[in-house]
């Protein structure tokens, strides 16, 4: 199993106790940490840092900073030197996908070709409306998302978009150089690309996107969602006649690790930044955190992973309360829960 991990930006409200004028040094610290961080073995604990493509924090907006994820990329790329960037996940509809395809190959070329591009439909309204991109239906966004990814892709393996005439999407010779760094393997053959991480488990069409085009998908719940999901996937890729295998399916998952003091204690910060912040929310908020399949001792988590593991699960991806003033918990996962996982260092790429 391969290891990522979300750094602080503001959205769920873990920049709070931070105070503006340092939030780029914290983030830049945990950024490195992350880029440097180690098993007992000497190897790589995590692969990758993530960021959300969000304006407004949640669970509910305030006039707490939430920084913007393609600008904080571009700064992770000249901020790092070996660890994979990624956002899960950019939204399709926040930025025309010629743009988009131009921003994150920029990045790439920035970061020695170690982006990663999460995508999904969009789903937080109020945001939507609030920076005026009204709140289409889900099938027009799911489209959209569809669409996006054809012309992204196009426009990483051959530097131009050609002429595409979609429902949502029309474009004609919109260039990309330079090309992505990196490549991904197309009908046997190494192309210009970035990796396609399509985000969501809707089953008739974001897995069906996702199997069409996906070098990676990301779906959570627990085990017994994560393995319906996983065969409606295998589904979508028997019926169009893609290897199944070729997709690495990853997850996000919220980690509360150490003792059942520790984890007492992460609770109470968190129920303080949420009665503090968003009180009308924080019930329900602190009930996810309460059944997030990650929470317990390092040997609790690890049996955890490994049925996840054994179902195919490739990729986690974790989110660490207060890992903005506290980096206890992303040590003891990296020294306890990644080596009994991976085994072998982040492969590089």
């Amino acid at each position: 199993m391969r290891f990522g991990l979300f750094i602080p930006q503001g959205w769920r409200l873990d920049l709070t106790e931070v105070a503006p004028e340092n939030h780029w040094g914290t983030m830049r610290s945990l950024l490195q940490h992350a880029d440097t961080a180690t098993t007992p073995t000497g190897a790589f604990a995590f692969e990758s840092a993530w960021v959300y493509d969000h304006f407004h924090s949640v669970p509910a907006p305030t006039d707490q900073a939430t920084h913007e994820a393609w600008t904080l990329m571009a700064a992770f790329a000249a901020s790092s030197e070996r660890v994979r960037l990624g956002q899960m996940c950019t939204c399709m509809a926040y930025r025309e996908p010629t743009y988009l395809a131009k921003v994150a190959a920029t990045v790439d070329a920035i970061s020695g070709g170690r982006t990663e591009m999460g995508i999904g439909a969009g789903w937080y309204e109020h945001e939507w409306r609030a920076y005026g991109y009204g709140f289409p239906r889900a099938g027009e966004r799911l489209l959209a998302l569809d669409e996006g990814v054809q012309i992204m892709a196009n426009m990483w393996r051959t530097g131009s978009s050609g002429t595409f005439a979609g429902k949502r999407y029309q474009v004609d010779g919109a260039l990309c150089y330079p090309q992505p760094r990196q490549t991904v393997p197309v009908d046997g053959e190494d192309k210009p690309s970035i990796p396609l991480w399509i985000a969501g488990g809707g089953e008739r069409k974001t897995l069906l996107t996702a199997a069409k085009y996906a070098q990676y998908t990301n779906f959570g719940g627990d085990l017994e969602t994560f393995v319906h999901k996983s065969q409606v996937l295998r589904t979508h890729c028997d019926a169009i006649g893609r290897d199944f295998a070729e997709i690495t399916r990853s997850a996000n998952f919220n980690v509360l690790i150490g003792s059942a003091k520790e984890i007492a204690d992460k609770e109470a910060w968190l129920a303080s930044v949420y009665r503090k912040h968003t009180p009308q929310k924080a019930d329900a908020e602190l009930e996810g955190w309460r059944s997030t399949p990650l929470r317990g001792t390092p040997e609790q988590i690890t049996e955890t992973l490994a049925q996840f593991q054994a179902a195919g699960l490739a990729y986690t991806i974790g989110y660490f309360p207060n890992a903005a003033a506290d980096r206890d918990q992303l040590d003891l996962f990296a020294r306890e829960v990644v080596p009994a996982l991976s085994g072998t260092a982040s492969p590089a790429r």
